[in-house]
């Protein structure tokens, strides 16, 4: 049977998120219903309301949640009713091609993230006669939501679910970045451009590769001492000052790495990242921008003379049902700080004022705690 179900959806660009009641269907064959008990406010559901991501609208918000699945449909097999979960905003079937040559995070059962539609062309959420779905087919700023199966991973007992929550998305989208992504290796130099939920787990995951100099790069103070609470060595408030750092501590021979974290990606941060990287240098791309605006505008003779890299990265080039438990292990030996991420918790009817606070600099990473 159908069923009610609360939720933070937006019906159009430029304007706030709106708290409605939705009819959610029963799931279909490989699909289950989960009843989320915590969602993190990431920027790229902000990029939403804003008009800078090319999403149907309207839409349930939320790509990261954790939670207890509820029902499932005909053919689930990877969990069943009880369980915990958290998902992963990239679903990983384990068998399409992507999949098989080990790439999940670019699973072919992610082709509808920015529709919300399943596969068989439906959708699960209602509105009288309004279809709707949910950010990369989940929704997680609604108390209930169905989902696939391929985007369900097995949660632990020990682990909270407001930890779990942010593991779906951020965590390993900065943690890959630096050590998936990038590549980063022991004794190098990284710099980090922007230190919100994404960047600050780059911080760690650059920290625990063993790179030498990790320097961050965030014109909010509180986001600065944050990053040296992750492993950051040297913070700043502007691109100039951490380049003429990184070329004085590196007699020269600028750094090895730089990736953008940033809340809004601009051709001012990428010229910053390529210019402060040395020979065989990579510039990490995990960050976007504005619809419509190019923000990779370089010189090809700045790549050629010093055969300097550029490329983009998606979920951090993590491996989901793999590298989600690897960091939940992490994070469990103390290795990963999960906890120290976590600002503020919001209900979901203060969904705008978390991403005001995020806006405003207050905040690492808010995370909405669902009534149960």
């Amino acid at each position: 049977m159908p069923i009610t179900t609360r939720a933070a959806i937006t019906r159009r660009a430029h304007t706030p998120w709106e708290i409605t009641e939705l009819t959610l269907d029963e799931p279909k064959a490989h699909e289950v219903r989960v009843k989320f008990h915590a969602a993190g406010l990431c920027h790229s559901d902000d990029h939403i309301t804003r008009g800078d991501a090319p999403v149907r609208l309207p839409v349930v918000g939320g790509h990261e949640g954790s939670g207890v699945v509820e029902s499932v449909g005909p053919d689930v097999r990877r969990v069943k009713p009880g369980d915990r979960i958290v998902c992963s905003y990239i679903p990983a079937c384990g068998k399409c091609r992507p999949c098989s040559t080990g790439n999940q995070n670019m699973c072919e059962a992610g082709l509808n993230a920015g529709t919300g539609m399943f596969l068989d062309g439906t959708f699960r959420f209602h509105e009288g006669e309004t279809d709707l779905g949910g950010f990369c087919t989940l929704g997680t700023f609604s108390q209930y939501a169905v989902v696939s199966e391929w985007a369900c991973i097995p949660l632990p007992d020990d682990i909270p679910f407001e930890i779990a929550a942010l593991v779906g998305c951020g965590v390993p989208t900065g943690w890959g970045s630096a050590v998936h992504a990038a590549g980063v290796r022991a004794g190098e130099t990284v710099v980090i451009y922007g230190a919100g939920g994404v960047g600050s787990n780059a911080v760690q995951g650059a920290r625990y590769a063993g790179a030498k100099n990790v320097v961050v790069v965030d014109p909010v103070e509180f986001k600065r001492d944050m990053a040296k609470v992750f492993g950051a060595t040297h913070t700043f408030a502007d691109a100039k000052a951490a380049h003429d750092f990184v070329v004085e501590t590196t007699w020269g021979q600028l750094a090895d790495h730089a990736i953008c974290t940033p809340g809004v990606l601009t051709q001012d941060i990428v010229d910053a990242a390529v210019a402060v990287v040395g020979k065989t240098g990579k510039v990490t791309i995990t960050a976007v921008g504005k619809l419509g605006e190019k923000a990779v505008h370089v010189r090809a003779g700045s790549l050629i003379g010093y055969q300097r890299q550029i490329r983009g990265a998606l979920f951090g080039g993590c491996n989901p049902l793999y590298d989600v438990p690897r960091l939940l292990g992490l994070y469990r030996s103390g290795d990963l700080k999960l906890d120290e991420l976590i600002t503020r918790r919001y209900s979901l009817d203060e969904v705008n004022q978390g991403y005001q606070d995020m806006l405003d600099g207050k905040n690492i990473r808010g995370v909405i705690i669902h009534e149960q």
